[in-house]
């Protein structure tokens, strides 16, 4: 099967430098990728393309009717192709929803999409809105992965973003761990991960290479492939090709997961 996977999270938790990093590590590894941004800040694919933006979907579709693959898929690091959402000017319109657009434009412009051995979908954490499960109840993703740190409040996304999946018959393939350097902070999402009933399928410990690295332009894969933390997220990669676990995640009640965030505090 495919792999064509969604990264939810809370917004911040470093979803799109997770994303970019597995991408650029897929294809490094002779595998072909495609990245779709579904944020309406349309950063996804910055550090794949050199630090520059891309026209995104919805912008494009407002400037011309007939839309073509070349208007808004851009060959990225590594033969990535990227493509950008885009979303409503701030306090305008709703976000998700230019989500379901876009998917449907990409269907009609680049009907052979399909043939990538991975593909991924950056996506806003908040499942409450229609358009952000777009991908998931349309059928577009097959497997889903929350991302979180060890403090508190992306725990807490993370938590609600499982219960939203339940809601939607949408199973869980693993978390990963985005770290904060927050207290004893893999054996938190360790638990966390045990307790809902799936697993820690990646633990990113936190470097100043990574930002270094947006800073410029670029992913770590790219500008410093030899690095230690290139190591970690080519791991991850790895393991997110091979996982074939999903499972009903069973969200904790608000009660038990401070008890859990309380228990891992200094």
């Amino acid at each position: 099967m495919k792999k064509i996977i969604a990264i939810y999270g809370k917004g911040g938790i470093g979803k799109s430098s997770t994303a970019s990093n597995i991408a650029a590590a897929c294809a490094m590894n002779g595998k072909k990728v495609m990245l779709i941004g579904c944020d309406p800040k349309s950063d996804s694919s910055i550090t794949l393309l050199g630090g520059k933006r891309i026209p995104t979907v919805l912008e494009t579709l407002k400037e011309k009717k007939n839309v073509q693959k070349d208007d808004v898929i851009f060959e990225g690091f590594g033969g990535v192709k990227c493509m950008e959402v885009g979303g409503p000017e701030p306090g305008v319109g709703c976000a998700g929803r230019g989500i379901i657009v876009a998917i449907e434009t990409l269907k009609k412009i680049y009907p052979e999409y399909l043939d990538n051995d991975l593909i991924i979908y950056d996506v806003p954490g908040d499942v409450v809105c229609g358009g952000f499960v777009a991908p998931i109840k349309k059928g577009f993703v097959n497997e889903v992965y929350v991302l979180t740190s060890g403090e508190y409040m992306p725990l807490y996304a993370a938590n609600n973003i499982c219960r939203g999946f339940n809601k939607i018959g949408m199973d869980l393939g693993g978390v990963i761990c985005n770290s904060r350097n927050a207290d004893r902070e893999r054996e938190l999402a360790e638990e966390f991960s045990d307790k809902i009933g799936s697993k820690l399928i990646g633990y990113i410990p936190k470097d100043p290479l990574v930002q270094s690295c947006e800073r410029d332009g670029f992913s770590v894969l790219e500008k410093a492939p030899e690095s230690e933390i290139a190591g970690v997220y080519k791991q991850l990669a790895e393991d997110l090709l091979a996982n074939d676990e999903r499972v009903k995640a069973t969200p904790l009640d608000d009660d038990e997961l401070r008890e859990l965030s309380k228990k891992y505090s200094a």
